[in-house]
C-alpha cells in the first residue's frame, strides 16, 4: 500500500510548494524533511544596501546622506537691495505678477510720446488734478460720447499753437485694476458767450442732443456728411457752417472728430489716446472753427 509519502512516478514540478517552509520569524524550526537547502540568492548588484525585497523599479531611494544640503524651490525674482517678500509658512512669498491682460490694458501715461512733443514746445503738462484741471471734467461730461462716472481726464498738455491757447488730454476710463484712454479731447478757451453747439459726422449715432436744432449749411456736399445741431438757428450756428474755410477742411479729413462747445471751450473729441499728429490735426481745425465763431461773438 502506498503512503503520500510515497513517490507516484512522476517527478515533482518545483512550483507545486513541496520545498515549502515556515519562516523562522513565524515559529518555523528550519528545515523539517532534511531536504538540502538551495543556495541563497546573491543581491542586484544595481540594488541600494544589497537588499533582496522585490520593489517596481523607479521606486529605489538614494542612500541616507545626513551631511547632505537641503534643497529648497528657488525664490522669485528680487530686486537687488530690496529686502526679501514678507515670508508666511512655506517662506518667503512671491510677489504677484499682473495678469497678461492686466499688461495689456494698463495705462502707459504716454505710450506714443505726445507728452514729451508738447514738452519740447514749451507746453506745461499734468495728471488732471490741478486746479485748473477742474473744467475739463465738465469737458467730459458734456462731451458727445457716452462718457460715464469711470471716466477722467488724464495726461493734460497745455500750451500755444499758432494764435490759440489749447488744452490737450485724454479722456481715461478707471475701473478696478484696468486705466485706458479711450478718447482724445482738444479744447480751445473761447472769449464771449458760446451756444451749445454740436458739429458731428453725419455717420456718427447722436448722443445727448435734446433740445437741438439741425442747422444746414446750404452746401449739399457738406450736408450729407456733416450735421451741425446747435440750441437756436443763430447767427454763430450761421457763421460755423457759413465759412468757406470751415467746410473744406472738414470735408477733406476722415470724418473722425466731432466738435461741441462747453464751459466756455470750444473742444473737439477723437475716439483715440493722444500724439502729436493728433493734437496738430485738432489744432488746425479749431483754429479754423475759432476764426469762423469770432465775428458771431
Amino acid at each position: 500500500m502506498s503512503s503520500p509519502r510515497d513517490r507516484d512516478g512522476f517527478d515533482e514540478r518545483p512550483d507545486e510548494g513541496s520545498g515549502w517552509r515556515e519562516p523562522g520569524h513565524l515559529g518555523g524550526d528550519g528545515d523539517r524533511s532534511g531536504a538540502e537547502q538551495p543556495p541563497a540568492e546573491q543581491p542586484p548588484a544595481d540594488r541600494p544596501g544589497g537588499s533582496t525585497a522585490w520593489q517596481p523599479p523607479g521606486w529605489d531611494l538614494p542612500p541616507a546622506a545626513p551631511d547632505r544640503p537641503a534643497q529648497y524651490p528657488p525664490a522669485g525674482p528680487q530686486t537687488a537691495g530690496q529686502p526679501p517678500a514678507p515670508g508666511g509658512l512655506f517662506g518667503p512669498r512671491r510677489p504677484r505678477q499682473p495678469s497678461e491682460l492686466e499688461q495689456v490694458f494698463a495705462y502707459q501715461g504716454d505710450p506714443v510720446g505726445a507728452q514729451g512733443w508738447a514738452v519740447q514746445q514749451g507746453w506745461t503738462i499734468s495728471d488732471g488734478t490741478a486746479p485748473e484741471d477742474a473744467v475739463l471734467a465738465e469737458l467730459v461730461r458734456t462731451a458727445p460720447v457716452r462718457a460715464t462716472r469711470d471716466h477722467r481726464p488724464a495726461g493734460v498738455m497745455r500750451g500755444r499753437y499758432g494764435t490759440l491757447e489749447l488744452v490737450a488730454f485724454d479722456v481715461l476710463f478707471a475701473s478696478g485694476r484696468y486705466a485706458v484712454p479711450e478718447y482724445a479731447v482738444t479744447a480751445a478757451p473761447v472769449l464771449g458767450a458760446l451756444p451749445p453747439l454740436r458739429l458731428s459726422p453725419a455717420r456718427f449715432w447722436k448722443h445727448r442732443t435734446g433740445g437741438l436744432v439741425q442747422v444746414p449749411s446750404g452746401d449739399p456736399a457738406f450736408d450729407t456728411r456733416w450735421v451741425l445741431l446747435a440750441a437756436e438757428d443763430g447767427p454763430v450756428a450761421r457763421a460755423l457752417v457759413g465759412d468757406a474755410t470751415v467746410r473744406g477742411l472738414l470735408l477733406g479729413t476722415d470724418d473722425g472728430d466731432e466738435f461741441w462747445t462747453a464751459a466756455g471751450h470750444l473742444a473737439a473729441i477723437r475716439p483715440d489716446g493722444h500724439r502729436p499728429q493728433l493734437i496738430e490735426h485738432h489744432a488746425r481745425l479749431l483754429t479754423a472753427l475759432v476764426s469762423a465763431l469770432a465775428p458771431a461773438l
